[in-house]
């Protein structure tokens, strides 16, 4: 979407307006041919509908219309919406269906999404006057929103669209139509009814069963079909990403007259994906967030493990910082026009000023803030824009616990304009230049542990290996028990003489939980038996334990006597024993590629290439307080920059 934007705002500002009648003037001009249309709605307010604030509303979404865009070819993209319709709720699953309407979209309509149009060259007095009465109505005779300033109606339920390239259908009827059933059997004096927050659960609820009932499926890839941004198809809606249920559910709210908005963070601090989210206004005046797309209730704590960069927020009205930007900056970013930054309503910020390096001559005084993700390695995503004062970079609403670089335009590109640096909790700024000492060490992951691998790691805590002559492990024999996470990949172990059963017990409390597990003979060759355990498990939690899959577990819906074995069959001699604890599958993994990269202010130097044979790399020289990155060749997408201290601690960034 953001290449989309640009393609519009190429049109767009050309000229140096700033004024709220500044807007509105040039987005009359900008119309063109249909600049009869826009006026003639202003005419509407003026002469035969004399509401001084529907005139208000109506000046405000004109002036900011040259910003928004839709599908130039209305024909092209209503015939992929009916081929929609035919699809949604068929065929074996919600994914058959986007994978067949990806298809669809790639062979008979490509192009589509790119052929766009700003809004002021297509839209009607009808149906502008039409979302604007009907958006009125909602607000002032709704009794859980008509206690919002006409400021707070603007910008939370005026708008006749909720996100680019949405249709400009009836929604506000189709929706409400559709998702009001249980909002209406709720008498009229109830309180619940009559608070917003009371109002939207209920509304939250019905949108999740039917949109249950038809299925719902969250996806995660990167790309999609065509997204669903018409009322028909959104209430047919059987999968999408976080972002396109968020939107369709804030048009629902919306078509209800309940104040909603749509924030996103870019990317969370330590990750290589993001995140969106719906907020509204309580009764109280104060934003409610929630956290996981349409399936939990707000209040929940927000993501209490995250650490939040920037957040902005999808607004109608044009950003106009961002708008100066445009008109000013030599190197033009694309970042979408209308976003307002919130990022001090999640989070500790700073405004911060960055040293940047001496030997880097810039050529604007537009410089930018980025932190590092792994895109096929390390890559520098831009966050937000500042300016260079007094030979600092200058940037506001930075969120802290985080790392980032600044970039700048050096002629031909963006390119490292200070070195790496950290904006600690406390609002202080470290700045990651390193020295020139080397010290040796052993790398055991290339992901940091998250809150649930540090307790599931925590649970092999106590565990015990053990054999016996006896299935049921009559006098069971300990050969071996765990006392920390960081246990080898292969533990050794020297029984008086062969025996048939082979355990790992695990300690109580953990339910049993490990990963995978693995016995060996004297010769390092892999045993096989067959798998056995407590009566409480089943077979299929059996099998998960033997499967090589790090990322499937045998875990028990009890919290202790659980255990997990191998019946050789007869007696055998084992040496050593794998017990992989549940994790993320980040751990270094014997026979995967791997490959250490240093930053060294500009680009970032190979310092080895390694194949794994247990579960640690070894290099003699790694450098002190730098930054560092991980790769590993032969699967997975986690990796996160990391530094090493002088006492050999890790820190993940």
């Amino acid at each position: 979407m953001k290449n989309l934007t640009a393609i519009i705002l190429s049109v767009f500002l050309v000229t140096g307006c700033s004024t709220d009648t500044q807007y509105l003037h040039y987005a009359l001009k900008s119309a063109g041919n249909n600049k009869k249309e826009l006026k003639a709605v202003l005419k509407h307010y003026r002469t035969v509908d004399r509401d001084p604030e529907k005139l208000q509303a109506a000046e405000y979404l004109i002036a900011n219309m040259p910003a928004h865009y839709s599908y130039r070819d209305t024909s092209a993209i209503n015939s992929y919406y009916r081929t929609a319709l035919q699809i949604l709720g068929k065929g074996p699953s919600p994914d058959w269906q986007r994978d067949t309407l990806r298809y669809i979209g790639d062979t008979r309509y490509p192009g589509l999404m790119q052929d766009i149009i700003s809004d002021v060259d297509v839209m009607t007095a009808d149906y502008l006057i039409y979302s604007i009465d009907r958006a009125f109505s909602s607000w002032r005779n709704s009794p859980w929103s008509r206690h919002l300033t006409f400021e707070e109606f603007r910008d939370w339920i005026l708008p006749y669209k909720v996100t680019e390239l949405q249709s400009l259908d009836f929604w506000r009827d189709t929706l409400s139509a559709h998702y009001r059933d249980s909002l209406l059997k709720v008498p009229a004096g109830d309180m619940q009814r009559n608070s917003i927050y009371g109002a939207m659960e209920i509304v939250r609820n019905e949108i999740h069963s039917k949109q249950s009932d038809i299925g719902m499926r969250v996806i995660w890839e990167d790309r999609g079909s065509i997204p669903m941004l018409s009322a028909s198809t959104w209430v047919r809606m059987t999968y999408g990403s976080c972002m396109d249920y968020v939107t369709m559910g804030t048009a629902v709210f919306r078509s209800m007259g309940l104040p909603a908005a749509v924030d996103q963070v870019p990317v969370w601090g330590r990750n290589n994906d993001g995140h969106s989210w719906y907020v509204f206004l309580s009764d109280r005046g104060r934003e409610e967030r929630t956290i996981n797309s349409l399936i939990m209730p707000a209040g929940m704590q927000f993501y209490p493990y995250e650490r939040i960069p920037k957040v902005w927020r999808r607004t109608y009205a044009i950003n106009r910082d961002r708008a100066k930007y445009r008109n000013k900056a030599k190197f033009v970013y694309p970042f979408d026009l209308c976003q307002q930054d919130v990022t001090d309503r999640y989070n500790l910020t700073s405004d911060i000023k960055i040293e940047l390096n001496r030997d880097v001559k810039l050529k604007d005084r537009y410089v930018y803030i980025a932190m590092a993700v792994n895109n096929g390695g390390p890559e520098w995503r831009v966050l937000d824009f500042g300016k260079v004062k007094k030979g600092k970079a200058c940037f506001s609403k930075v969120g802290r616990d985080v790392l980032y670089i600044v970039l700048g335009f050096d002629g031909k590109g963006l390119v490292p304009a200070s070195a790496p640096f950290i904006l600690h909790k406390n609002g202080t700024v470290e700045y990651v230049d390193g020295s020139q000492d080397a010290i040796s060490m052993d790398l055991r992951r290339k992901y940091y542990e998250s809150y649930n691998v540090v307790d599931m790691r925590r649970r092999i805590i106590g565990g015990r290996i053990q054999c016996s002559d006896s299935e049921s492990f009559d006098n069971a024999q300990t050969l071996y028990t765990i006392d920390r996470t960081d246990i080898p990949s292969r533990i050794n172990l020297s029984a008086s003489r062969p025996y048939r059963y082979w355990r790992y017990y695990s300690p109580d409390g953990s339910w049993g939980s490990i990963s995978e597990l693995s016995f060996f003979d004297e010769d390092g060759n892999r045993l096989s038996g067959r798998g056995i355990a407590n009566p409480e498990a089943g077979q299929d939690a059996i099998e998960r334990a033997y499967d090589g899959n790090l990322l499937s577990n045998f875990e028990i819906n009890q919290p202790n006597g659980n255990w997990i074995g191998m019946d050789m069959g007869k007696p055998v001699n084992v040496t050593q024993v794998s017990v992989s604890p549940r994790s993320d599958d980040n751990d270094i993994c014997p026979g995967n590629e791997y490959e250490l990269f240093c930053f060294d202010g500009n680009q970032w130097n190979s310092l080895g290439y390694r194949i794994a044979h247990d579960n640690s790399l070894h290099y003699d020289n790694v450098p002190v307080n730098r930054l560092l990155w991980l790769r590993n060749y032969t699967r997975g997408n986690n990796e996160r920059p990391f530094i090493v201290r002088e006492n050999r601690d890790i820190e993940w960034w």
